[in-house]
C-alpha cells in the first residue's frame, strides 16, 4: 500500500471539535507535528475533514 504523510500545518484553534477529534485520531496535536500513515478509505476520510489544516505528501518507499 501506498504511504503518505500527513502535517498539521495550521492550528486546531477555532475549529469544530468534529474537526479536533479527528486531528487527535492521526496523533496530530501541534503545528508542525506529522504522521506516516497507509492510504486506505478511513484515512482518505479523515483527511477530507482537516484538508484546510493540513499538507499531504507521498512517501517513496
Amino acid at each position: 500500500m501506498a504511504q503518505i504523510k500527513i502535517t498539521l500545518a495550521k492550528s486546531l484553534i477555532g475549529c469544530s471539535k468534529k474537526q479536533i477529534e479527528t486531528a487527535k485520531s492521526l496523533n496530530l496535536t501541534k503545528v508542525g507535528d506529522h504522521k506516516v500513515v497507509a492510504k486506505d478509505k478511513a484515512v482518505e476520510g479523515k483527511i477530507n475533514v482537516i484538508s484546510h489544516l493540513i499538507t499531504v505528501d507521498e512517501v517513496n518507499e
